[in-house]
């Protein structure tokens, strides 16, 4: 069973969502939140695997929602889902730097949304490529970090990371690089454990950030 805590300032969205989640016989809501700050307590209570939080919310926002979920150690299976009138734009990078999984706009279709959560219990990454390289085109434009950690990283853990941010899976990533799947999660989750990334998400971000992987068209 999926267990989806939902926060938003809005009831007809939260209770939108809640229809449509309970609906499912491997989902289940377990408390609804009206702002960050109730929303990260309830996290805290309850410790869903997936939070949908709504990203501009009054008293405590979601990127700030966000932040303090994965700033808690006793918080780190939880995979922080962000929502958004807006689609791409500063606000959502924001909150994939602070730990978020990925990011959906509101008005997603039913079927894509129960999609979604399915991919964030998982723990997989809820971004294509072309919105990662978007975004990161769009935002960031400091040089690249040398503080990211990329020195501690093998050869091949460096590879990993790259395939990662083109979007592929650990099949994928085994196949690309000849070797098991089993290895390919290894030098993933490696890799994550030595750049502090929460998730695969924050994973794709730093390898923009870094320059391992560059924008297309920079």
């Amino acid at each position: 069973m999926i267990r989806v805590l939902l926060v938003d300032d809005q009831p007809l969205i939260r209770g939108g969502f809640r229809a449509l989640l309970d609906a499912e016989d491997d989902i289940e809501v377990v408390a609804e939140a009206a702002n960050g700050g109730e929303g990260v307590a309830l996290v805290r209570e309850h410790l869903p695997d997936i939070a949908l939080i709504d990203i501009q919310m009054p008293l405590v926002d979601g990127i700030e929602a966000t932040r303090r979920i994965a700033a808690d150690p006793a918080l780190a299976a939880v995979h922080v889902v962000i929502l958004t009138n807006y689609g791409l734009d500063e606000y959502v990078f924001h909150a994939l730097r602070a730990g978020a999984a990925g990011f959906l706009v509101k008005d997603i279709q039913p079927e894509d949304l129960l999609h979604a959560v399915r991919v964030a219990a998982r723990g997989d990454a809820l971004l294509a490529p072309s919105i990662t390289r978007k975004l990161i085109d769009r935002y960031v434009t400091q040089p690249p970090s040398a503080g990211t950690g990329l020195k501690e990283l093998t050869n091949r853990e460096r590879e990993a990371v790259a395939l990662v941010a083109q979007g592929l899976s650990n099949d994928e990533i085994a196949d690309r690089m000849v070797i098991s799947p089993l290895t390919a999660k290894t030098h993933v989750n490696r890799a994550m454990v030595k750049l502090h990334a929460r998730d695969r998400a924050q994973l794709v971000v730093l390898a923009y950030e870094s320059g391992l992987v560059v924008p297309r068209g920079s």
